[in-house]
């Protein structure tokens, strides 16, 4: 079991940036693949970046490609989402999870969710 808790969100002007992280209890947590999703009002979930296990291998959506920065630190079970050159687009709630399997970009690979935290970008 791993428990997820998101920080860092808040109320930013277009062009800023701001740092989530996202803290997991249990001693594992250097098994667990993470990824970031975001969810916009009346929108689906969407997928926004993930790293592999040892923090080897990241993906990202082409939306946040080249703005946004996953990273973990395994002796603090905290993995980061650096957020720069926030769009107004960018607005959501955002949520880690953890995967037990390998990365993936869908939701529906990964099995623990946080409870997310909020962005919102003002233009």
């Amino acid at each position: 079991q791993v428990q997820l808790v998101e920080s860092g969100g808040g109320l930013v002007q277009a062009g800023g940036s701001l740092r989530l992280s996202c803290a997991a209890s249990g001693r594992t947590f250097s098994s667990y693949a993470m990824g970031w999703f975001r969810q916009a009002p009346g929108k689906e979930r969407e997928f926004v970046a993930a790293i592999s296990w040892s923090g080897g291998s990241t993906y990202y959506a082409d939306s946040v490609k080249g703005r946004f920065t996953i990273s973990r630190d395994n002796a603090k079970n905290t993995v980061y989402l650096q957020m720069n050159s926030l769009k107004p687009e960018d607005t959501a709630v955002y949520y880690c999870a953890a995967s037990m399997g390998i990365v993936v970009v869908t939701p529906r690979g990964y099995d623990y969710w946080g409870q997310g935290t909020q962005v919102t970008v003002s233009s």
